[in-house]
């Protein structure tokens, strides 16, 4: 098997057999936590904001919410962890593991305490005079054209922006009821920002692209390659050793009897010979470990473990850099930990040389394993750790896109009027995340399969060069303050591997970049009906 090529698949979408199909108890199970979540929090949240707010609008709000979330977590958290499911790393309920536990600890550790109420500033609301539930159904409207949206891409198989559907959303319901008011019409809308976000489809997967074409590329060169030219060379040693017994075995039977004797007792002799170190040829006895003493030497100098031992722990600690900046810079930047920006470079700094140590010991551990099973290995726990910083920066950050419209409803519910921030009770986080679970389990797989086995065949050494792609691309555009989204920038990133392997499927990637053009104005026509309907209902 060749070595940037994944193992078959079994484990990504089956067809259901009897009752909820063979996983019925993590379907039951996954439908029980949800429950529980909803009417937990819904419990929770009438003490939250008091007898006099609207129960029926804040029942409504909590299961929009949690839809959200739920589609959320079945097209974004599938697209971050289909790199590792389809790569063979990671089985389906392992991902789900792995996200329920970095996904929920980013969130609730470093979500922040406060969310902005409108996302990036698209809808200028401070422009118009706005009643405080006027704002609710916009909120509410945003999350319900956002999540419908995500379904319907998620059932489709697309991997969308989720920050892209939020903003559609807002911007379809705010413009509906500025114009159905009389409050304010285009002008609400801040084009600028529109014109950056259709920036972002071609700057994001073209950067994302280019990034890992470029990482990928080196890997595959130094390491996959090599590797691979290195087993060809063990494989014909081998051969070359089988085919020096057929002729001492062939050589041996026509010699006589006391012959025999003679070159067994040599033979025994040079057996004990070169166990020892440093043996010189001129002491061996026999010609049969002579040329097998030649063949291990020319084996020996092949030096087949030369790009694991060094390539990759070097890799490896480039990785963990770039994944410890993200971390430092972006995921945990709600912690507010004052620590210095040489305080960080150091901290970088010791992660690196750690891991570099760690993934060099491991390698040489495999020494006793064939290459391709040897890169496999290292590459799925390197492809792991890369995975699950990946979902703690996705939950510290990107759950604004379910929490954000959430608390600013809850928020005003409490106390009835409009802030540029609100609270978000911890609550709150914790029910989104079950939701973001639920939804990886219940409806993630049509885009794991996507990002993972359809675009192009992911080998871990493939995955790996594509998150820790889309990793140091998210990081340098968040610092250069470049209009780009992480869903597009790993799309790409997965393509690029495809253009390596050139085994990118192209066909497929045309009804995406369609989704990726429409997810605005489709989540904003679901919020502008939505918006229309809410008030007729509440207003």
């Amino acid at each position: 098997m060749s070595q940037d090529t994944a193992p078959p698949r079994a484990d990504i979408p089956t067809e259901k057999a009897g009752f909820l199909g063979p996983d019925r108890w993590w379907h039951v199970s996954f439908g029980l936590l949800m429950a529980i979540a909803l009417i937990g929090f819904t419990l929770w949240s009438f003490d939250y904001i008091g007898d006099e707010a609207n129960r029926t609008i804040l029942i409504t709000t909590i299961i929009f919410g949690l839809f959200m979330a739920f589609n959320i977590g079945g097209n974004d958290v599938a697209n971050s962890f289909g790199t590792s499911v389809g790569a063979g790393t990671l089985s389906m309920k392992q991902a789900l593991m792995v996200a329920a536990i970095f996904e929920v600890s980013g969130a609730v550790l470093a979500g922040g305490e406060v969310t902005d109420t409108v996302r990036s500033g698209i809808v200028d609301l401070g422009a118009v005079d706005l009643a405080p539930m006027d704002f609710v159904f916009i909120m509410m409207s945003a999350l319900l054209g956002a999540a419908v949206w995500l379904l319907i891409a998620t059932r489709m198989g697309w991997p969308v922006s989720t920050t892209h559907s939020i903003i559609g959303g807002i911007v379809g319901a705010a413009l509906t009821l500025g114009v159905v008011t009389g409050a304010g019409g285009a002008e609400m809308i801040q084009w600028g920002q529109i014109g950056q976000i259709a920036f972002s489809w071609v700057l994001s997967p073209v950067l994302g692209g280019a990034v890992a074409w470029f990482l990928f590329g080196r890997i595959k060169q130094h390491i996959l390659v090599y590797n691979e030219e290195a087993d060809a060379k063990l494989r014909e040693f081998k051969q070359k050793r089988a085919e020096l017994r057929r002729e001492h075995r062939r050589d041996f039977e026509r010699l006589d009897e006391l012959q025999q004797i003679s070159y067994t007792n040599a033979m025994t002799r040079d057996a004990v010979t070169v166990t020892q170190h440093d043996v010189d040829p001129e002491e061996l006895e026999s010609d049969y470990f002579r040329r097998l003493h030649e063949i291990e030497s020319d084996r020996d100098a092949v030096d087949t473990h030369r790009a694991l031992e060094t390539w990759v722990p070097l890799l490896a600690a480039f990785g963990s850099i770039v994944i410890s900046s993200m971390l430092l810079f972006k995921g945990l930047k709600n912690l507010h930990l004052e620590i210095s920006s040489v305080g960080n470079f150091l901290i970088m700094g010791m992660i690196g040389a750690a891991v570099w140590m760690a993934v060099f010991i491991f390698a040489k551990t495999l020494k006793d394993q064939t290459l391709s099973r040897s890169t496999f290995l290292m590459f799925s726990w390197m492809q792991v750790f890369t995975a699950a910083a990946f979902a703690f920066s996705h939950g510290s950050n990107d759950i604004a896109n379910a929490i954000g419209p959430f608390a600013a409803v809850i928020d005003v519910l409490r106390d009835q009027s409009i802030d540029a921030e609100a609270a978000v009770p911890l609550p709150a986080m914790v029910t989104c995340g079950v939701a973001l679970m639920a939804g990886l389990w219940f409806i993630g797989r049509r885009v794991i399969r996507t990002v993972g086995t359809n675009l192009t065949t992911m080998h871990p050494a493939s995955g790996f060069a594509a998150e820790l792609s889309a990793a140091g691309v998210v990081m340098a555009a968040s610092v250069l303050g470049l209009p780009v989204s992480s869903t597009h920038i790993l799309i790409g990133a997965v393509l690029g591997v495809g253009i390596v392997n050139r085994a990118a499927n192209w066909k497929l990637m045309r009804p995406i970049a369609l989704a990726w053009v429409i997810t605005l104005p489709c989540a904003g026509l679901i919020g502008a009906i939505s918006v229309v309907t809410l008030r007729a209902i509440f207003g």
